[in-house]
């Protein structure tokens, strides 16, 4: 238990797993997202020396039975810790890439766990690449992320929607759906879309050019 050769072997897994947590945990800061450094270095850190036990158990068979189902618990208790991390925002839904990084960083620590450096390198260094080649991908080719809801309030039911739904498509958001509510005694129209809206949308202009509605009372945009 005390072979200063097995201790070496260890520490270089174990420092080899902080780094990856660091590295992990710097590109998920850098998107400003509440899993960080501490939390991926714990979990990765974690995962190698629970590899480590799992190894170690099984070579020398100090217990009966299979002691690789250490490893197969430490999966599915990230499975829980990684739901945790996804939360609901009105309409949009955060923290699957989160989820998806903490379950990397479990799987690259058990491998460091059992020596398998050149592979987790090859993983790593992968996925950091991916990870900021895909989000300009996203951002170029599929921009309409955000969902919001549109509200418009009309003094009048006498109103164009063909020209209200040119007026929003015309500002580059797209429009999934629309509800309308008439409420007669307060003699308002109510008009609700539920639109998809890129990042760089201009919800400002938006609204001044639909201000030039004279029965437009009011104009508010939710998520």
């Amino acid at each position: 238990m005390f072979d200063i050769d097995f201790i070496v072997s260890c520490s270089i897994k174990i420092a080899a797993s902080c780094v990856c947590g660091i590295l992990l945990g710097i590109e998920r800061k850098s998107h400003s997202q509440v899993v960080g450094l501490r939390t991926l270095v714990l979990i990765s850190v974690s995962s190698t020396l629970l590899s480590i036990l799992s190894v170690y158990m099984a070579e020398t068979q100090m217990v009966a039975g299979d002691p690789t189902r250490i490893a197969a618990g430490v999966a599915s208790g990230i499975g829980f810790l990684g739901g945790g991390t996804i939360i609901r925002q009105g309409l949009n839904i955060k923290g699957l890439t989160s989820a998806a990084i903490i379950w990397a960083a479990s799987a690259l620590g058990m491998a460091l766990g059992v020596g398998l450096y050149a592979q987790v390198a090859i993983v790593l260094i992968a996925l950091l690449i991916l990870l900021k080649l895909l989000e300009k991908f996203e951002w170029l080719w599929f921009p309409s992320e955000r969902i919001k809801t549109l509200h418009l309030i009309f003094s009048d039911d006498d109103i164009n929607i063909t020209e209200i739904e040119k007026s929003i498509k015309e500002g580059g958001i797209h429009i999934t759906d629309m509800n309308i509510e008439s409420v007669y005694a307060e003699h308002v129209l109510k008009l609700h879309f539920l639109v998809r809206s890129p990042r760089e949308a201009d919800i400002i202009s938006l609204s001044k050019k639909l201000r030039e509605i004279p029965t437009l009372v009011e104009f508010s945009v939710t998520e």
